[in-house]
């Protein structure tokens, strides 16, 4: 998937996120799950529960247990959660176009979502490197060592305390 294709594909889930809390449907929400689910895999891997919770995609807050929700009930629960998961929608998009993170789906390279002199990791999709980074990323390291004999005992132990 390129940056472009995968920019195109977050802003129509966020659109129709938005058009769910307007409208909810909750066999639409449930189609809409689907589609968001397949697209942030692809971009960022499977999420598993532990991501889902952290997330708070899919636990509303006044759950119903043991009966049929009501109209109403439903309404909020698909304006909850939808809400919820375009805001997580919203984080990926703003991650790959403003930030310009690669992504683990990404293919063909930097799209024009990117700003130029943006800092990159270099990676294997062949995304362009800062010249800067290096070098920053040297600096890090040399005031990292200065630091190495931090975990070091600082006072003589008691004889008592040696067993």
């Amino acid at each position: 998937m390129t940056r472009d294709d995968f920019i195109g594909a977050n802003r129509a889930l966020i659109m129709e996120g938005e058009r769910l809390q307007a409208n909810p449907s909750l066999s639409s929400l449930q189609v809409w799950l689907q589609r968001s689910d397949d697209l942030l895999a692809t971009a960022w891997g499977s999420m598993d529960r532990y991501h889902l919770a952290w997330l708070m995609v899919g636990k509303p807050k006044g759950i119903v247990r043991g009966r049929a929700m009501t109209p109403d009930e439903e309404a909020a629960y698909v304006r909850e959660v939808a809400e919820q998961k375009t805001a997580a929608l919203r984080m990926s998009l703003d991650a790959v176009e403003r930030q310009g993170m690669p992504f683990v789906g990404e293919s063909g390279g930097v799209g024009s979502g990117s700003s130029p002199g943006q800092d990159r990791a270099p990676d294997r999709s062949g995304l362009p490197t800062d010249p800067a980074l290096a070098e920053r990323l040297a600096e890090a390291r040399r005031r990292a060592d200065e630091h190495l004999d931090h975990d070091a005992p600082r006072a003589p132990r008691p004889e008592k305390m040696q067993r």
